[in-house]
């Protein structure tokens, strides 16, 4: 017989997550792997000969990139030298200045501030990460996707977003070939919404660098690094071809950012027995080391491996710092979804919100996740007035505003006009007045009529093949396309974003408890 509170237990959302023990061997441990590296540091006439326990004859691509770029060697030895439970208070301390850390943190090797940060606590790292992001206030990014890839639904959905506070869109497709008008579809709408919003398109990395190049977008984010070898090999790259791809798009003023995350190297089978933290770290190295801005982190669609093994949710929270620490701006992740647990999926949520990092979350659906093509998120449109509230309770700063209904659905109708306005400049398909009205109360694409698809992936993609052509050129319609973003729209765009703050905010431009140590 069983016990009828077990019974009960049983049936609740915790209990349909999965749950693994450690296994070392294939890198299924979160933290503090025995085969994690000790830290050391060799430097003889200005190189790196010994890094992490492995001599120079031993490394491989990752750390011959790392040791030549991503370490500041003028302090590493002295820095490698200081106690880590020393640094891990002075991470956490506000009366250590974030601009006294930045010289120490730099200065360490992946296996050294592994080291530091496994000394510390949930709560301490977030004390830490409050001081340590580079931006003064907390940002959010949303996800602008829908299952039928309708470009009214998406401008519609993104001027909402951006009424409502995200600062970054991302968008990317059910059918690939749909790519152009997905992208451009969010750019309208989100510039309606409010304008400075960043917006971008998730695709293969060759593509979505054209698009970049045509201005259908203006940043970049889906570009993976890994913390082995094999896992870089198995898809034909090197630190070196990604770091050239982030010099393509830095050469057009287009933001980009590199992604990562604990758990990828289990996924490809490629962990070398070494902790999810420890290969993470590399891969932030590498970005440092790339000279790009920030990183996707935390590990984002991965969540799964590590939060299905003993203090993973950890883990992600010091991927997260270590991001920050190292000077990157960091979108923390809390996107894919990972539980069916309300509570445990606040609780992933909350170590990032309360401390506030770059952006909190690199992908809060601002669309109802059965329309979230990222294979939904951890926080969709119906949270809204949840996060809200919290945001209320706490006096926190979550990068998301109260909004009225009647403002959305002004907001809707004039996105929604303006891509209707766009596509017929453009000869493209035609928007009727019937899409218009949909998109304008709708809740997610169950509620907006078909599409021609086949007429709109014949246009996408004589839109995003043909060459530009030179004005006075005598076009034809469905040969027009939109303006080329300028070089630096990126970088304007997000100085000028603004959001407006909430009554609970508004006399307390928002830096966090602590402010001493952000200097």
């Amino acid at each position: 017989m069983r016990s009828k509170r077990f019974e009960a237990l049983a049936k609740r959302p915790v209990n349909q997550d999965g749950f693994v023990k450690e296994w070392i061997e294939e890198g299924f441990i979160a933290m503090e792997s025995p085969n994690d590296p000790k830290p050391s540091i060799r430097i003889v006439n200005g190189a790196v000969t010994e890094l992490d326990g492995k001599p120079v004859e031993q490394f491989d691509l990752i750390d011959h990139f790392i040791a030549r770029y991503g370490i500041n060697l003028a302090r590493a030895e002295e820095v490698m030298a200081m106690d880590s439970v020393k640094l891990a208070n002075m991470l956490c301390d506000p009366n250590v200045k974030r601009s006294d850390i930045v010289p120490l943190t730099t200065a360490m090797t992946p296996a050294k501030i592994v080291e530091v940060v496994s000394h510390m606590n949930v709560v301490e790292m977030m004390m830490a990460m409050q001081k340590m992001r580079a931006r003064r206030t907390p940002s959010q990014q949303a996800h602008v996707t829908n299952i039928k890839d309708n470009p009214v639904q998406i401008a519609a959905d993104a001027a909402e977003g951006a009424w409502r506070g995200f600062d970054e869109q991302e968008t990317t497709v059910a059918v690939a070939r749909y790519a152009p008008f997905n992208a451009i579809a969010l750019l309208v709408g989100s510039q309606v919404g409010r304008p400075g919003v960043l917006t971008q398109c998730s695709l293969e990395e060759a593509t979505e660098l054209k698009l970049g190049m045509l201005g259908h977008t203006c940043y970049a984010e889906t570009i993976s690094v890994y913390g082995t070898e094999p896992v870089f090999t198995d898809g034909d790259d090197t630190p070196w071809s990604k770091g050239f791809l982030a010099s393509s798009y830095a050469s057009r003023g287009l933001k980009m950012r590199f992604t990562s995350g604990s758990g990828s190297e289990v996924q490809m089978g490629y962990a070398e027995g070494k902790s999810m933290l420890y290969l993470e770290a590399r891969c932030i190295y590498i970005t440092k080391a790339a000279g790009v801005q920030g990183l996707q982190n935390g590990s984002v669609s991965c969540i799964g491996v590590p939060s299905a093994v003993p203090s993973g949710i950890r883990a992600v929270l010091a991927e997260n710092l270590i991001c920050s620490a190292l000077d990157l701006e960091c979108a923390s992740s809390n996107d894919q979804t990972f539980t069916h647990s309300d509570m445990r999926r606040t609780a992933r949520l909350l170590m990032q919100f309360l401390p506030g990092t770059d952006f909190i979350s690199s992908g809060y659906s601002a669309v109802p996740n059965y329309d979230n093509m990222f294979a939904g998120s951890n926080e969709d449109a119906e949270d809204f007035d949840d996060y809200n509230v919290i945001q209320r309770d706490l006096k926190v700063d979550g990068g998301l505003r109260p909004v009225r209904e009647e403002d959305v659905i002004a907001i809707r109708n004039k996105a929604a006009r303006a891509l209707q306005a766009v596509f017929a400049g453009m000869g493209l398909p035609p928007i009727t007045d019937e899409e218009v009205e949909a998109a304008t109360y709708a809740h997610g694409s169950k509620d907006m009529p078909e599409r021609n698809i086949v007429e709109d992936i014949k246009f996408a993609q004589g839109d995003h093949q043909q060459e530009p052509q030179r004005p006075g050129g005598g076009e034809s319609p469905g040969e027009r396309r939109l303006p080329r973003c300028r070089p630096g729209h990126a970088q304007y765009s997000e100085s000028q974003a603004h959001r407006r703050l909430p009554a609970y905010l508004r006399h307390h431009c928002w830096r966090g408890p602590g402010a001493l140590g952000r200097e």
